[in-house]
């Protein structure tokens, strides 16, 4: 079984009989490595404390008390979201559980956090994929994406390296004679998705999103993949190809703009954003699933405002579709902020 994504951690989890992801004490102590929660040399005492203390014992239970002790403000927060984070995972009983119980409960965490969650999550639900546009089209539900034109085609990098390459351009015009900013970045195509495999945590392919059909079927892929395994729920996902005899009994922005073109489009206005992708869900059973939309489509809208960055909102995903036990009060159509 091929490896990717190893810096997500799915190798330091267990799964249950489900296939859910149980924490570990091998987990937690990765978090406990991160640079934001690693005492610094002018930390105070109690932070350096329950560092040690919980690297001995990672899932202790941490009063209240030892986090109102740390004298740096920054510090104690970076604390308050990790202990929310491993609490709710463990008191959810797995990964999967615990990741909806924090969006479900709109809890406050770093975008991080929450990226992290769905890197992680989609790796396990993704475990056995050998199509590297799948994978590649994953990673914009936790990373935020670039978009430019090529050709008149969109294509999405990466935005942390794009922003990186920004950079070194601006500071070092030796940098910029012999490097081409994102130009220099390679485009995943049939001849170079071998090489996916050995840079997957490098995030450093450019999806052509608007050029290679096999790119946006994989985005369809990595979205069935996620709802299925996240959800319970099994789906399908078809990428359309132009927006004719859609009717939006139900749809979810799958980032902001695509809410706000949703949100437009239902009021009968002219969205201000442009639409860059649109993707029909479908529900495999109706078990679960709100009468009113059992066998018609629910519509993923991608959007593109004028910052051209997508952040995905997976969230979106567990608070918008159509489940019966989450549409009681809810009016015929929904986007999803």
């Amino acid at each position: 079984m091929r490896e990717f994504w190893v810096a997500s951690g799915h190798h330091l989890t267990t799964l249950d009989v489900s296939g859910r992801m149980q924490v570990t004490d091998a987990l937690i102590l990765a978090w406990l490595a991160r640079p934001e929660i690693i005492p610094p040399p002018e930390a105070c005492a109690a932070e350096r404390a329950l560092h040690v203390r919980l690297l001995k014992a990672p899932q202790a239970a941490v009063s209240v008390m030892e986090l109102a002790n740390m004298e740096d403000p920054d510090a104690r927060e970076n604390w308050q979201f990790l202990m929310t984070l491993r609490d709710t995972l463990l008191a959810a009983g797995s990964v999967e559980e615990g990741y909806l119980a924090l969006v479900r409960g709109r809890v406050r965490l770093p975008h991080l956090f929450y990226d992290q969650l769905v890197q992680l999550i989609l790796r396990n639900a993704l475990e056995g994929c050998e199509d590297v546009h799948t994978l590649r089209a994953a990673e914009m539900l936790f990373r935020p994406q670039r978009a430019y034109l090529n050709e008149g085609a969109l294509m999405l990098a990466d935005d942390e390296l794009v922003s990186e390459l920004e950079g070194e351009i601006h500071s070092n015009p030796l940098f910029a004679m012999l490097n081409g900013g994102v130009d220099q970045l390679d485009v995943l195509n049939g001849a170079n998705a071998w090489t996916y495999w050995s840079r997957s945590d490098a995030h450093t392919m450019v999806l052509p999103f608007g050029a290679d059909p096999l790119a946006r079927a994989g985005m369809a892929s990595a979205l069935s993949r996620f709802v299925s395994h996240l959800m319970d729920v099994p789906v399908a996902v078809t990428a359309l190809q132009v927006a004719e005899d859609v009717d939006l009994q139900w749809y979810v922005g799958l980032d902001q703009a695509g809410t706000e073109i949703g949100n437009a489009l239902w009021k009968g206005e002219a969205p201000d954003a442009s639409l860059a992708g649109l993707f029909a869900l479908t529900f495999l059973r109706p078990e679960g699933v709100a009468p009113q939309v059992r066998t018609t489509p629910v519509y993923l809208l991608m959007g593109l405002d004028g910052s051209n960055v997508i952040r995905f909102k997976p969230q979106n995903l567990v608070t918008g579709l159509p489940l019966a036990e989450l549409t009681d009060a809810l009016p015929p159509a929904m986007g999803r902020a």
